[in-house]
């Protein structure tokens, strides 16, 4: 019996990704200089975050800017490009983490700022980092059950008020290297947005179809990282070993049913840092000349990372490419999924 959740998609198709930068540029020299009587109280040495995990930047969003502008700002992007108007648009996901207030939705508030129509359904889907995946899965199954013509994917992250309050709590008293390191991922986080139009491929034969998504859970160890806009405590080492072990036995037998173990022409993987990078890419088989990184220059924006990582390079691939989808996200999920473009 299988382990793995199954979807293979028939007429769902991408019709564009577009990414959108926050403009402030905070460097890890910088967050170094601020954790200076940091390191020294705790006797750690400065240059982790670039030397060790690979990120040499990561962007924050201005002070009249909210993420919301910037999911805002994809959606507007991603239409654009597919050459789909609002009122065409019958289902909007808004995968973002980051949010101000549980209720509304923020999705209603994108809803309303990119001016759908009242017939267009919206919500919220959270899962981590996989969020936005998750996202696509969705549209999709409601694109091939004929439900919808059009979904609209979005997702912004907002990384500021974690890692100010990490750094204040960080700067107390008392504090101790186990307490830096297990708060440590706070600061691997940056801020951006991304947006996906997807539709019918009957429809839009310039589309890319979208193949399958592939799933697996390990909710045991959903106690390796808990966070909230204040708070991240991760315990770094068990989150790569439990998510190398879940992603090892989903590829073990989704990889051969589909045609990953052959090779595919390139791996998006979801943005942590070298050591995760390195680590997937040996344990897994994967080409790392295939594996684009957006991490140095812009942290890990957490479900945004994977379609910012699409859209960066989306510009490099040629029609026919296969491309892969991979994340795992706190919790533990792992999915991968196809696109052929």
């Amino acid at each position: 019996m299988t382990l793995n959740s199954t979807h293979r998609f028939s007429r769902t198709a991408v019709l564009a990704v577009e990414r959108v930068e926050a403009p402030e540029v905070v460097t890890s020299a910088e967050l170094d200089g601020r954790l200076t009587e940091v390191y020294r109280r705790t006797r750690m040495r400065p240059g982790l975050l670039e030397g060790l995990v690979g990120i040499r930047e990561r962007r924050r969003w201005s002070a009249d800017q909210t993420f919301v502008d910037g999911a805002v700002a994809a959606g507007l992007a991603a239409l654009d490009a597919a050459g789909i108007a609002a009122g065409d648009v019958d289902l909007l996901v808004n995968t973002s983490l980051s949010r101000r207030w549980l209720e509304p939705s923020t999705a209603v508030v994108i809803h309303d700022a990119l001016g759908l129509p009242p017939s267009a359904q919206s919500f919220d889907v959270t899962n981590a980092c996989l969020g936005f995946v998750n996202g696509i899965e969705i549209a999709g199954a409601m694109i091939d059950a004929g439900l919808i013509r059009h979904a609209l994917v979005v997702d912004a992250e907002d990384s500021l008020p974690v890692q100010e309050s990490t750094i204040a709590r960080l700067s107390e008293d008392g504090v101790t290297s186990k307490d830096v390191m297990a708060q440590f991922a706070a600061l691997t986080l940056g801020s951006g947005a991304a947006g996906m139009v997807l539709g019918r491929s009957d429809e839009h034969p310039e589309g890319h179809r979208v193949v399958a998504a592939v799933s697996r859970a390990a909710t045991q160890h959903h106690e390796l990282c808990v966070g909230d806009n204040d708070t991240m405590i991760t315990d770094l080492k068990g989150l790569l070993d439990a998510g190398l072990e879940l992603s090892s036995g989903l590829w073990a037998e989704a990889a051969p049913e589909f045609g990953w173990d052959a090779g595919m022409d390139r791996y998006v993987l979801h943005q942590v840092s070298q050591v995760h990078t390195e680590a997937i890419c040996e344990r897994l088989g994967i080409d790392p000349d295939k594996v684009p990184r957006t991490f140095p220059e812009h942290g890990n924006i957490g479900p945004a990372s994977v379609p910012f990582t699409l859209a960066t390079h989306s510009a490099d691939l040629a029609s026919g490419d296969r491309v892969l989808l991979m994340g795992i996200g706190s919790g533990l999920n792992a999915c991968c999924l196809e696109i052929q473009w």
